[in-house]
Formats: structure tokens, C-alpha cells, sequence
């Protein structure tokens, strides 16, 4: 219930809730006014993984989206939808790198092996003007102690060591 996915599809029908037009491919509804994100790099239409845009039109005649990044449209046909997602909520992986003006994160014991303090401080260094935090204070407490952080085996220092020998 509080995975990026869910939460997209219940904020868009609060949010969006009777667009005049809309048109609905690959799990989701796509409507005028909707934030989106193109997920994956998209060379051909310069749009890349993590931009965000807003659904500008529908255009019925040529079973098209067209969605408006920053002030240029690209328009996305309606087979070609696959890469474009709601954006009303994304993942705390998803929004590394970005800045929003307003964050909420949940954290419940649900996703208790998502309670990691690199990822809550990820997700707290987002917000730029408000964060707010949804959660169980148990939850909370995980994620701060680091609790289900896991050690990372890599070969970095072996590596290291061998590029530094005479």
C-alpha cells in the first residue's frame, strides 16, 4: 500500500480525478496535468532517466502523448508508453541526484528490509523546503541505527592495492 506504485496510482485519482481525456497503457493512466517521468535514457527524443515532465495533451487522431519537459514537447505514441511513469511518487533510488521542493516518506515495518540509514538520509536530503516522515516510530528507529545494513563485500581495497605496487 505505500510502494511508489500504489501511492502514483491513489495521488494521481486525488490529484487528476476526471480529466476530459485519458488514455490507459502499460498499468497506467495517462491525462492532461499528469507529472510524469521518462524512466529509462531515450536518445532519440533527448529525454533522459529521471526527467520529469507534465502530460500536455492527448492527441486522440494520432494515438499520442505528447508530454511537456521544461518547455519542450516530445511526443511519446501510445505503443511507446512502456518508459513513462507517473511521477506523484517515485523511490527514494529514483530520486537520487534530484531536488524537490517537498518530500513525504513512509517507513513502516512493512518494508522492513528497506529500513536502511543511507537510504532514509538519502530520501531526507531531497526536500529542500519540507520533509515529512509517515512512519512507525519502530520503523523510524531501524532505519536511524542502521539496523538492516548489510556489509558490502567488493574487491575496491584489493584493487586499490594492486594499482599502488611498485
Amino acid at each position: 500500500m505505500l510502494g511508489a506504485r500504489n501511492l502514483n496510482h491513489e495521488l494521481q485519482a486525488v490529484l487528476n480525478p476526471n480529466p476530459s481525456v485519458s488514455v490507459e497503457r502499460f498499468g497506467w493512466r495517462f491525462s492532461p496535468g499528469d507529472r510524469v517521468m521518462e524512466s529509462q535514457n531515450d536518445y532519440d527524443r533527448e529525454v533522459f532517466n529521471g526527467d520529469l515532465g507534465t502530460v500536455a495533451r492527448i492527441d486522440e487522431d494520432e494515438g499520442a502523448v505528447i508530454v511537456d519537459f521544461e518547455g519542450r514537447e516530445v511526443i511519446y505514441p501510445y505503443g511507446e508508453l512502456d518508459t513513462l511513469v507517473p511521477a506523484y511518487a517515485t523511490t527514494i533510488h529514483k530520486s537520487q541526484g534530484s531536488e524537490y521542493p517537498a518530500v513525504v516518506i513512509p517507513l513502516a515495518m512493512l518494508h522492513w528490509t528497506m529500513l536502511a540509514r543511507n537510504l532514509l538520509y538519502t530520501g531526507v536530503t531531497r526536500g529542500t523546503r519540507l520533509v515529512v516522515l509517515l512512519a512507525q516510530r519502530k520503523a523510524v528507529g531501524i532505519a536511524v541505527r542502521g539496523g538492516n545494513m548489510r556489509p558490502r563485500w567488493t574487491k575496491l581495497h584489493e584493487w586499490l592495492r594492486a594499482t599502488t605496487r611498485p
